[in-house]
């Protein structure tokens, strides 16, 4: 089985670039973050008939997750438990959704972006993954994927130059010792074993030619529990996704399991 996961940045003006990577490189479930919109309003037909579901979460332009998948998609949850919400009055975001994909458990995740570290965002970032960490402890005992955009960077060499970050988020210790603790429950990193060369990133900002000069992130992850990680055969970035008008700032990241 082939997963993928990719935040989209607009499913609705990118639709046609899912659908054509779904077939270039034979995709059966993908996650995608940042759908930005409503499931009603997401342009799923062109999806539908080449035999793939669609499971979506979204409340308006901001956010939403989806599972895209043409080997069943069972059991759909939006959110998971205790998820924390943001805004006045507190309200939870589409920012998570699970669905049972040939037997595995697919959690599509749009982790909050922090913003600052001195901004409120970044207190619900933490909290929130505090909460889906207690949440996704039980998870380890089956066949469970965490996978989408993580905003964080937990090395140094998942950007292209440290100190150009040192003020900002995805990398200070707290966020990285957040994703370190689902490290350390058990989850494994599926893709870097695979994606272990220098200068590997799956987020490239439109700002200055970045793409052009890799000056990117790894902020995008497809995390494992251990029966899963027993299965994984390969893994790889989709950079190419990334070049060309209309692209995403973000690259697809593709892991295959056996059986």
């Amino acid at each position: 089985m082939r997963i993928a996961t990719w935040n989209v940045n607009s499913l609705r003006s990118r639709i046609d670039r899912v659908e054509a990577f779904l077939r270039r490189h034979d995709v059966d479930v993908l996650a995608v973050q940042e759908t930005k919109a409503r499931e009603d309003q997401l342009p799923l037909m062109g999806l539908q008939a080449a035999g793939y579901e669609i499971a979506a979460a979204g409340v308006n332009q901001w956010n939403g997750v989806a599972v895209i998948s043409r080997v069943g998609l069972d059991d759909v949850t939006s959110g998971f438990d205790q998820m924390p919400g943001w805004g006045e009055p507190l309200a939870p975001e589409s920012r998570a959704i699970g669905a049972t994909c040939d037997g595995v458990r697919i959690w599509s995740l749009y982790v909050p972006n922090g913003r600052k570290p001195d901004d409120p965002h970044y207190v619900y970032k933490l909290d929130w993954l505090a909460r889906l960490r207690d949440a996704a402890a039980p998870w380890l005992a089956e066949q469970t994927a965490l996978v989408g955009d993580w905003n964080i960077a937990p090395r140094d060499d998942d950007v292209f130059d440290i100190a150009a970050f040192a003020k900002d988020t995805h990398v200070t210790p707290p966020e990285r010792a957040a994703f370190q603790g689902f490290l350390d429950d058990g989850y494994a990193d599926l893709a870097r074993p695979y994606t272990s060369e220098p200068d590997i990133y799956t987020y490239w900002d439109y700002y200055r030619q970045r793409f052009e000069r890799n000056r990117g992130m790894r902020i995008d992850f497809l995390l494992g529990s251990p029966s899963v990680a027993a299965r994984v055969t390969g893994a790889f970035v989709d950079r190419d996704e990334r070049a060309g008008q209309g692209a995403s700032d973000h690259a697809p990241v593709v892991v295959d399991l056996a059986g």
